[in-house]
């Protein structure tokens, strides 16, 4: 492809050699002849201290922000902008072929976009879905490994899904790819805002500026579906002129509330009701915050056009996620639950919504991981210890932290809580600790991972799927 196509939406005051362009890419392992290098300004590394290595490499051009003293460069006020929107068009702008709806927050992302994908899907339309346990293609399943993939990867996946005849992509938006404009040149056909509590401070620094990321979202959207519950619902599209509905348990002001909403140890009910129509739902999975997740998947999908009475019915044969309130099938007298929950809210929410539905102790194992926001930590310890009968802290995902010292964190808030509480550093024993205490009737929660089949320590990631070491630890092989 020509640089002056890829250029059309980069503004540029610099003058430059049209040329044909290889590929585009931000990578400096990946550059070779005739390709565009983009020197993004990193958290670790600014890329403009490899622009003129890029060219003796082969680069046939270099984006940057500032000038590095070459004929071959193009200066422009934003490379990650840029970034985006090269590779945008560099794939056909395929986001113009498409409709997109974007989910964010901090919880409830993933579920929400898989009941989405399904309600879209089962009136009778193809999609694809990106997110964080898996990006799929028209049914075809690819591994994730970011939440909102690199502005390459998304822009190609987007590609292939209007190759594929896919005529909607659900898309979990995280803040972190907002901040970063990896999403910019993308006009949503909707915006889904779940809630907001804390995390991810370790990059956002306050939650005033995690607040901000989550918001551009909103001003690149021809419609909002809000959570009116959640103290920034409304804040979240202030001052931003576009179509807002609004769902609610709690408010009747909203645009759809949940009325007579009961709940049980393997579903929730409830009725739909607003906007001139009426459902009554019943999910199979449990939970105060599958009622707000299906409502926003239900909303946004009303608001597409699609019958109630196909989305119920949709609703009522969905199974759950992967890693999502996952029940482990064991031949046993007590249940063991595996939930992604990793934040303060996401741990109350679960540990709750089992309160409420279960008679016997709940047995809490989960950590937090390194590397990461340890603001957190003490608060999920005080969450964990008073809401469970007995806690065990162990490792999540230590990765270069030491994991005693991320547990310490964690115990500085469980100074005072009601549970018996037990620190066992290796997560595997402390599975099997749980194991060992859980009686007839109880609960074994097992916090944090998820969906995850891996475990990522200081010396590198390892295999580790908790539902294999359920098993093993139940058949007496560990």
């Amino acid at each position: 492809m020509k640089l002056s196509q890829l250029m059309k939406r980069v503004k540029t005051n610099s003058i430059y050699a049209d040329c044909e362009i290889s590929f585009v890419t931000d990578n400096f392992e990946k550059i070779e002849e005739n390709c565009l290098f983009v020197c993004i300004n990193g958290h670790k590394t600014d890329a403009h201290i490899f622009a003129d290595k890029a060219i003796e490499r082969g680069a046939a051009a270099v984006v940057v922000e500032r000038d590095v003293n070459t004929d071959k460069q193009i200066i422009v006020e934003d490379t990650r902008e840029a970034y985006a929107l090269l590779c945008s068009a560099y794939y056909g702008n395929p986001a113009e072929k498409i409709k997109i709806i974007g989910i964010t927050g901090t919880n409830g992302k993933t579920s929400t976009s898989f009941l989405l994908n399904e309600l879209i899907k089962k009136a009778g339309y193809k999609t694809g879905l990106i997110g964080t346990v898996v990006d799929i293609i028209d049914g075809k399943e690819i591994d994730s490994t970011l939440t909102t993939p690199d502005s390459a990867d998304l822009f190609r996946y987007l590609s292939d899904m209007v190759e594929c005849g896919c005529e909607y992509c659900i898309m979990e938006t995280s803040s972190q790819a907002l901040d970063q404009k990896r999403l910019s040149g993308i006009q949503f056909e909707a915006g889904v805002f779940t809630n907001l509590t804390t995390d991810h401070l370790d990059y956002h620094k306050t939650m005033e500026e995690y607040f901000k990321a989550k918001r551009t979202l909103f001003a690149n959207c021809k419609k909002a579906i809000i959570n009116l519950d959640d103290e920034n619902g409304l804040k979240i599209c202030e001052g931003i002129d576009l179509e807002t509905v609004t769902y609610s348990i709690k408010d009747d002001h909203a645009d759809y509330t949940a009325k007579n909403v009961e709940y049980y140890d393997d579903s929730v009910k409830y009725e739909l009701v607003g906007m001139g129509v009426i459902g009554r739902v019943k999910l199979h999975i449990p939970g105060k915050f599958s009622v707000y997740n299906s409502m926003a998947a239900a909303v946004t999908a009303l608001e597409l056009g699609i019958d109630m009475t196909k989305i119920t019915g949709t609703l009522s044969q969905t199974k759950g996620v992967k890693g999502r309130m996952e029940t482990v099938e064991i031949n046993k007298d007590f249940t063991v639950i595996i939930d992604y929950a990793h934040t303060p809210d996401g741990l109350e929410n679960l540990l709750s919504s089992l309160k409420r539905v279960y008679n016997g102790r709940i047995i809490t194992v989960f950590g937090c991981g390194g590397d990461r926001d340890k603001t957190k930590r003490p608060e999920m310890g005080r969450i964990a210890g008073n809401n469970s009968d007995i806690t065990i802290v162990t490792s999540d995902n230590p990765r270069s932290e030491n994991p005693e010292e991320i547990i310490n964190d964690i115990l500085e808030g469980m100074t005072d809580v009601k549970s018996k509480k037990y620190t066992i550093c290796d997560r595997t024993e402390a599975i099997k600790k749980a194991l060992s205490l859980a009686r007839s009737g109880d609960v074994v929660v097992l916090a944090g991972k998820g969906h995850e089949t891996y475990q990522i320590l200081s010396s590198g990631k390892i295999h580790y799927d908790e539902r294999e070491i359920i098993n093993e630890i139940l058949k007496n092989k560990r």
